[in-house]
Parts: structure tokens; C-alpha cells; sequence
């Protein structure tokens, strides 16, 4: 599938909040059930994802939007202190975040990732330990696991980062 990524704007958050339901679904079918509890990454959080310019949008073919995520310049506060091992280099780089699509969306990883790619030779990632779809599909693409990472309201996540720096 091919996919176009755009920037998103505010006419798209009742897609992007669906999207953000969406992908909590497809998580509780594989069994991580811990991961974006009802209502969360808030609303309020794609608000601002999109008023600062991080936050993008990707259409099918058929101009469908069918996923979304964050792709933001570093340094995130969250990833300052690392546990259980330390990250690749201290070099630039940006961080995906809260990405979502609709469960018959195949491929939107890999378009997610060659895309930010693009942007930085240096791209970190978290996700929740149950998220064994997004765990396989980072280290299938060279995504290394760095350690432990925790969210600012303390909840552990893993931690990858693939660097060409």
C-alpha cells in the first residue's frame, strides 16, 4: 500500500481521535490491555501536536486518512534518564509518539518509519511492554532496545532508538 503523509490540521481531530480508538482496539485484541486507557493520549495532547507542527496524518490511495502519529525534535523529557541500559549516541534527534490506524491498514509502521527516517538519521521510540506488534515490527526494522524509560506519570515503557549519526 502506498501511503501520503501530510501535516495535520485541526479539521482532522475527530479522524485522528477516532484513529487513537481505533488503535487501542487492535492493541486489547493482541493483549495488551494496559496501553491508552479510554480517553487517552488526551485530546487536548493532538491539540497541541498539531498547533506545534509534530503532528501528521497519512492517506491510502483513495485519500482515506488511515494513520496518524508525532514526530517531534528532541530532546524529549521523558527520555533524559534511561534505566536497564543507555541510549545508542547523545546526538540529535527526533522522537515518534502516539501513533494509530485503522485495523485493516497494513504497512503504516514502515511508511511511519521511512518517512521520519528521512527526517533525522537519528529517530528514538518508546512503547509499553504488552505492545508486542510495535516491539517486533522496530526491531525488524533495525530499532535497537535500549532500556527503560518512564512517562512523566511514571509508567514504564521501552525504550529503541535506530541511529546512522
Amino acid at each position: 500500500m502506498n501511503y501520503t503523509i501530510r501535516k495535520s490540521t485541526l479539521d482532522d481531530l475527530p479522524v485522528i481521535l477516532s484513529l487513537r480508538d481505533q488503535a487501542r482496539e487492535i492493541m486489547r485484541s493482541y493483549g495488551n490491555v494496559n496501553q491508552w486507557p479510554e480517553g487517552y493520549p488526551l485530546q487536548e495532547k493532538f491539540e497541541n501536536d498539531i498547533e506545534q507542527g509534530h503532528s501528521y496524518v497519512m492517506t491510502n490511495d483513495t485519500g482515506v486518512i488511515v494513520g496518524t502519529f508525532a514526530l517531534i525534535p528532541g530532546p524529549d523529557v521523558t527520555y533524559k534518564v534511561i534505566y536497564n541500559g543507555q541510549w545508542l549516541d547523545d546526538s540529535p534527534y527526533y522522537v515518534i509518539h502516539r501513533i494509530a490506524s485503522t485495523p485493516d491498514s497494513h504497512g503504516v509502521l514502515d511508511a511511519i518509519l521511512d518517512y521520519s527516517e528521512a527526517i533525522s538519521p537519528n529517530i528514538r521510540i518508546d512503547t509499553h511492554a504488552d505492545n508486542i506488534i510495535m516491539i517486533n515490527g522496530l526491531k525488524k526494522r533495525g530499532y535497537q532496545n535500549c532500556g527503560i524509560i518512564h512517562l512523566l506519570n511514571g509508567d514504564e515503557r521501552l525504550a529503541f532508538q535506530k541511529s546512522s549519526v
